[in-house]
């Protein structure tokens, strides 16, 4: 089975959403997913995503950065995520993203890593409620045809150029879709390990493909632990407790309830130290208390951690939580360039499986949606032939 389109996208989390959202309208564009339309880790983010409140917070923000990815980070990367994040915030406000407010104007929690609070969410469930409304926009479009349950299986390479992608369809079609231009938004490598926040079937195909093919591909040994999953003996994808916990006051305990981290330490810091502790004291977790957050700020803020953990036999609200470190985040993957061009041409890559440098050896807490929604807003403006420049100016209100 063969089809021609304009630009084909594989994934729909937030990199391939906006991406397909920020294409012209005339272009026509196919997207395949591997399991249904909302099985992205896009949608399991719970903490926020970051933006740049005002211009005294630059040098903070990026140093903020910078540090916590042990100043590996590609510093015109980070330098580009952080002064398009209003323009991002503002597109995202417009699409209908309902971010926290108080007295009307837009609420910022604090994560760790973070020298001031600059993360805008909407409640614990920020992924999903940008990804569910990106989905609204993207289905509204005539433009824009989906398929589910499409897995890539390759990309079709013409005299060193990309012109499309090989997939399998759920009853084993096999399926050429021709494209002048294509888009890798396939995310992360989470299904490739035991203990993992992600979804399962997210198992890093494209860079099988791109190894394949001689893709450049960079720093595939950076991969982020999460430090405070739920701690559970039941098989499947970890529940995460999100670092905003404990950037709202929620500390860390061994097994004689002694504090022995501090909680807003970059997450491979807090990672080592659980797992310091976990040796020492022959455990396979450690505490979570949320003692210092108040019972209001917990259930407003944090819902759907607390209706998880309530179902799962424990009230944050009277007693600590187990939780055990997993495998998170993955910062390495296909290079890309500052327009998420790959080393193919006309082969782009965005969001987790890509490698832009922005994180360097280990991601800051709520900078992966934005990076994410910044290069994938690139990749389609170098696409549609419009030169990406950065506006810094302006509100997010």
């Amino acid at each position: 089975m063969e089809m021609k389109t304009d630009v084909v996208i594989v994934g729909t989390g937030v990199g391939g959403l906006f991406a397909a959202l920020n294409l012209p309208e005339e272009k026509q564009i196919i997207m395949i997913t591997k399991a249904d339309l909302e099985s992205s880790d896009s949608f399991l983010a719970q903490g926020g995503i970051c933006v740049l409140r005002d211009d005294e917070d630059y040098d903070s923000y990026f140093e903020d950065t910078m540090r916590a990815g042990h100043y590996e980070n590609r510093k015109e990367s980070v330098d580009i995520m952080i002064r398009s994040s209003r323009e991002i915030i503002r597109d995202l406000i417009g699409y209908g993203v309902d971010f926290a407010r108080e007295n009307g104007e837009l609420a910022f929690t604090r994560e760790g890593a973070h020298s001031k609070p600059r993360i805008l969410f909407h409640e614990d469930i920020t992924g999903k409620e940008i990804t569910s409304k990106l989905i609204t926009q993207v289905k509204k479009r005539k433009n824009i045809k989906i398929y589910e349950y499409t897995t890539m299986t390759d990309v079709v390479e013409e005299d060193g150029i990309c012109s499309g992608i090989v997939a399998t369809a759920q009853d084993g079609t096999e399926m050429k879709i021709f494209a002048p231009d294509t888009i890798l938004a396939s995310g992360g490598i989470g299904g490739r390990y035991k203990h993992s926040t992600n979804f399962p079937h997210l198992t890093g195909d494209a860079l099988d493909v791109a190894k394949k093919h001689g893709i450049r591909l960079e720093h595939l040994d950076y991969v982020q632990i999460h430090p405070t999953t739920l701690y559970s003996t039941k098989p499947g994808r970890r529940f995460l407790i999100s670092e905003s916990v404990r950037g709202e006051g929620a500390v860390l305990y061994n097994k004689k309830k002694e504090r022995f981290v501090n909680e807003l330490l970059p997450r491979d810091v807090v990672t080592k130290a659980i797992k310091e502790e976990m040796e020492k004291d022959g455990t396979d977790y450690v505490w979570l208390s949320m003692e210092h957050i108040d019972k209001e700020t917990i259930l407003k803020h944090f819902p759907n951690i607390y209706q998880h953990c309530l179902e799962e036999g424990y009230d944050v609200t009277r007693e600590c939580i187990p939780v055990v470190p997993a495998q998170h985040y993955f910062m390495g993957g296909i290079w890309v360039d500052s327009d998420s061009r790959t080393s193919m041409e006309h082969l782009y890559a965005v969001g987790e499986i890509s490698c832009n440098g922005v994180h360097g050896a280990n991601r800051l807490a709520s900078n992966s949606l934005l990076e994410s929604l910044v290069f994938a807003k690139r990749a389609a403006n170098r696409i549609s032939g419009r030169k990406n420049e950065v506006k810094p100016e302006g509100s997010v209100k």
